[in-house]
């Protein structure tokens, strides 16, 4: 046992969970004091708002007493695994760059160029003479793509002109968020469904194209589910195995821990560097298109004046993870399980659904933290270690010259 919680591993996951659980208390505490200082929110609505912050993702509704009701809700599980799809994404856009020395905050941007081209390509092509699975794939390629361009842009800038990639990503998130605004006022693909609406490219399903359910809307029925969520595990099992088991992703990792090291042992630094944050600006972009290319939902162009908060949710994705592929997915379903908590606080209670940000953040602090926490968690175990019995020390074991004069003598005793 003792070996198993001083693996890294083991204390990794532990610093993980107790950043959750840490923020889990305190948004029920916030929530408890809320509803303490509330007059329209009485004591037992406060300790429903409680209960749900725990166990929201299990809530059902409620009685025709008022009372709350639990058990298996298809709808919430099926919504948090669709809402998972685009923050494991862009989590695992994040943790890859991280894996490689580089801070990737240009994820909002290359979200925003995925949607963009993705949606472009899906609504342009004409469905009455290309299958729509075919449409399909090819948004979805293109959409990645234009990520990737978009993403190289700063790997560029860092390789070749030593300019912090920070600095370069800020810059093309707001180049980015103009340059999609710009293209979706004018071109000719608003109104696609209803002339009640203005300034909104619409679902795809208006040319026929939608991810694949794969049945999984029969064991979510009522959930805006669909494939996108096998398709991000897959991404994060093939990241998993780029940055583990490949040359390539050794060299990537190399070039981030030291990149003049890795440029003596005739690594490629700067093309690495280019060729990581490429791989960063993909997968933000896919999240895009496997959001937007669902089928359910609409883009609304004129709100991409600002940038999408999806991008920027990537990072405290890939904290929570400790930027482990595999762990991405744990962390980015986590964080829509606190989505839908909000959306059950807003539709049950008095609360509104943005008091979940208040746990996110506490957790993202706490993930900024984890090293500290892993520390303490070392620090525990060499404790108890040194507080355990001493060995009874061993017998002196005889020299060689000892043995020798011992035997003299022996002889002379003769």
């Amino acid at each position: 046992m003792k070996q198993f919680f001083g693996k890294e591993g083991t204390k990794n996951v532990l610093s993980s969970l107790i950043s959750i659980l840490i923020g889990l208390v305190v948004g029920g505490i916030v929530v408890f004091i809320v509803g303490m200082c509330t007059a329209k929110i009485t004591p037992a609505a406060a300790w429903d708002g409680v209960r749900i912050i725990f166990a929201g993702i299990l809530t059902t509704g409620r009685d025709a007493a008022g009372a709350l009701t639990w058990g298996f809700n298809a709808a919430n599980w099926g919504n948090m695994l669709f809402r998972a799809t685009p923050l494991i994404m862009t989590g695992l856009s994040v943790a890859v760059a991280f894996k490689t020395g580089l801070f990737n905050i240009g994820a909002p941007g290359q979200y925003l160029m995925g949607t963009m081209v993705s949606l472009m390509l899906a609504l342009g092509i004409p469905s009455d003479v290309v299958p729509p699975a075919l449409i399909w794939i090819i948004a979805f390629l293109g959409g990645m793509l234009a990520g990737a361009v978009w993403g190289a842009l700063p790997g560029i800038a860092k390789a070749f002109l030593n300019i912090n990639e920070v600095l370069a990503c800020i810059m093309t998130n707001w180049i980015a968020a103009n340059v999609v605004t710009w293209a979706f006022d004018v071109s000719n693909f608003k109104n696609m469904v209803e002339n009640t609406k203005s300034g909104y490219i619409y679902k795809t399903t208006y040319n026929g194209v939608a991810t694949p359910k794969l049945g999984l809307n029969h064991i979510f029925p009522g959930s805006q589910v669909n494939a996108g969520i096998l398709i991000a595990i897959v991404f994060a099992i093939l990241m998993y195995i780029l940055m583990n088991k490949t040359t390539l992703g050794y060299e990537l990792k190399a070039c981030g821990a030291n990149r003049h090291s890795a440029r003596y042992a005739g690594i490629h630094d700067k093309r690495n560097i280019v060729l990581s944050m490429a791989i960063a600006g993909a997968l933000s972009a896919a999240g895009a298109s496997l959001y937007f290319l669902s089928g359910n939902t609409e883009f609304f162009w004129s709100t991409y004046q600002s940038l999408p908060a999806i991008g920027f949710n990537g990072i405290p994705v890939a904290l929570l993870a400790l930027n482990n592929p595999i762990g991405v997915v744990f962390a980015g379903i986590f964080m829509a399980m606190l989505d839908v908590v909000g959306m059950q606080l807003t539709n049950l209670t008095a609360y509104n659904e943005y008091i979940t940000d208040v746990i996110i953040a506490v957790i993202v602090y706490l993930s900024a933290f984890s090293l500290v926490i892993r520390m303490w968690l070392s620090g525990k175990k060499k404790k108890t270690a040194n507080t355990a019995p001493a060995a009874k020390p061993k017998a002196e074991e005889p020299t060689a010259d000892a043995v020798v004069a011992e035997s003299a003598k022996g002889g002379e005793n003769a």
